[in-house]
């Protein structure tokens, strides 16, 4: 995976603004979708308490199990958006060395992987076209 990302960055500093440019636009799209899901996070939450009130478990016990979806979500948010950073943040020191640091390898592999799981990222299927190809 080394000698790729030598040959991808090696050539031409575009790469790297192009691979920076496709991180910080999967973290803005990121931003937008944890706040879709944080606010439904808390309606599912409110519809838990309102319904324990109204003594109705079992639909409430479906309504946790909502809660724990999002909440698991919100999570995979959270790693995205950190790798998406790590991303970024190590574009131009790849573009200089030999080796891919194993940070970036992480990231990258980790991304390749959620894009193939996340249809609502069109820039995290920009990132995974342009590291298979």
């Amino acid at each position: 995976m080394g000698k790729k990302l030598n040959v991808l960055f090696g050539k031409s500093s575009k790469t790297a603004a192009k691979l920076k440019m496709l991180a910080n636009l999967a973290i803005s799209r990121i931003a937008v979708l944890k706040n879709i899901h944080s606010v439904k996070c808390l309606q599912a939450q409110s519809d838990v308490i309102q319904l324990l009130h109204l003594g109705q478990q079992e639909r409430a016990l479906l309504r946790v199990e909502h809660v724990i979806k999002e909440q698991d979500v919100l999570g995979a948010f959270f790693l995205i958006e950190n790798f998406c950073h790590v991303l970024g943040e190590h574009a131009e020191t790849v573009k200089n060395s030999r080796e891919c640091p194993d940070e970036l390898k992480e990231a990258i592999s980790s991304l390749i992987f959620a894009s193939a799981r996340c249809g609502e990222f069109p820039e995290l299927q920009k990132l995974r076209a342009f590291f298979t190809s």
